[in-house]
């Protein structure tokens, strides 16, 4: 009996000494894991302390420029800006901080929106001048050059009586155009020139036979009835109460 208590003894200190041993290594782990965060940190501290010294050593000459050419410029401008000019600048810049902010959202809208019409308005602008050098070849340029010369022979030509008369005329001289542009006239009046420049290049005989020869053709008392009617008509116009 003596022997199986010192036996179950001697179990139970090796046991306590076993979870020592456990509890000491897992401290032992935890202090290690916050020794590496200290050394991380640490390192993380050097390393950004490293930064803000490289960059104010870069900054520092730039900052000294840039102090020393407002200093420049200031005193070129000391006669016409205060200090408190200044003072009242920045406090109404802070103010419309806002309005400022919003107008910089727009223009930068705008900038979008310019790079969206970009495009477009290269493809429009494309288009036009294609269409402008089809008008160029199919004369358009050339005859509106020709037409506006004759518009400006006209109007210097004209004076303000004439130009007055014209207007109290015009819709007379529009309705005679009407009538003279009818398929029936126009095709008389072709007719009667195509057939007169070829009878041009013909011999004629004018003697008094030749003549009474013609006036045996139909066609001829014909048209001499007719331009005898026409005489008529143009001097009964003439006769008339109000004309010319």
């Amino acid at each position: 009996m003596e022997t199986e208590r010192v036996y179950r003894d001697g179990t139970d200190a090796l046991g306590d000494t076993q979870a020592a041993l456990a509890e000491l290594h897992r401290k032992l782990d935890m202090l290690t894991a916050q020794v590496n965060y200290l050394s991380e940190q640490a390192q993380a501290a050097e390393r950004e302390r490293q930064s803000r010294a490289e960059l104010m050593h870069d900054l520092t000459p730039v900052l000294n420029d840039a102090f020393r050419l407002a200093v420049e410029q200031l005193a070129e401008v000391q006669d016409d800006v205060q200090l408190p000019d200044l003072v009242r600048l920045l406090k109404r810049l802070a103010r419309n901080r806002r309005n400022i902010e919003r107008l910089l959202d727009q223009l930068e809208s705008l900038a979008d929106l310019a790079d969206s019409v970009m495009p477009i308005g290269d493809q429009a602008f494309a288009r036009a001048a294609d269409v402008l050098a089809e008008l160029e070849r199919k004369g358009y340029f050339t005859f509106l050059k020709g037409g506006l010369r004759i518009l400006d022979n006209v109007v210097t030509s004209f004076g303000e009586e004439d130009v007055k008369q014209l207007g109290d005329n015009i819709v007379l001289i529009l309705r005679t155009v009407k009538e003279m542009t009818q398929p029936e006239v126009m095709n008389f009046l072709r007719n009667t020139v195509t057939l007169t420049e070829q009878e041009a290049s013909e011999p004629v005989d004018i003697s008094y036979r030749a003549l009474l020869a013609q006036m045996r053709d139909p066609n001829v008392r014909r048209g001499l009835a007719l331009t005898m009617r026409m005489l008529s008509n143009v001097g009964a116009q003439a006769a008339a109460p109000g004309a010319g």
